[in-house]
């Protein structure tokens, strides 16, 4: 019962995400652009050196740091993907190797269809160094549930291996 409750709140969670994702594919480039420009325009707020450059020079550091954020949105949103699909999957008795394959599997497809899914958006287009991107993201979220988990299940044993030993004295 417990295990199809966690279950549940992974795949809602993967569906929250997988839709997030699919949002902001689905934006043209200028609706896009602009998301970024205001992040990027926030970050610059707190650099002094660059608030007091020249408007043109300005511009330029936020067209740099408004590619860099774009690719960073792009490597955690897939790091969470990798995370919620690798923990979905140790909940499963199936073989590690398994878990990881199907997980990075399930995540590269997504990356590639969505990729896809840009070619139909007004200014947007699929790049493939995207799907890269994305999968290594996918790859780090499934290593960080690994070691989330395997912490888990040494707390676990080491808690479980102390109340044995209490009860032995």
């Amino acid at each position: 019962m417990k295990l199809n409750i966690i279950r549940t709140i992974l795949i809602i969670a993967l569906i929250g995400t997988f839709s997030t994702i699919f949002g902001f594919s689905n934006q043209d480039s200028k609706t896009s652009g602009g998301i970024s420009q205001k992040v990027a325009e926030f970050v610059i707020k707190f650099i002094p050196s660059i608030q007091q450059a020249e408007r043109n020079q300005r511009e330029e550091v936020i067209d740099r740091i408004e590619s860099v954020i774009r690719k960073i949105a792009h490597f955690s949103i897939y790091t969470l993907v990798g995370f919620l699909l690798m923990s979905l999957m140790g909940t499963y008795k199936i073989k590690e190797i398994n878990q990881i394959g199907t997980s990075l599997i399930i995540g590269v497809i997504y990356a590639s269809t969505d990729e896809i899914h840009q070619a139909f958006i007004p200014g947007r287009g699929p790049q493939i160094t995207d799907v890269i991107l994305d999968s290594l993201g996918v790859l780090t979220g499934i290593f960080i549930s690994m070691l989330l988990i395997e912490t888990i299940r040494r707390i676990t044993k080491k808690k479980y291996d102390n109340m044995n030993i209490k009860h032995l004295n």
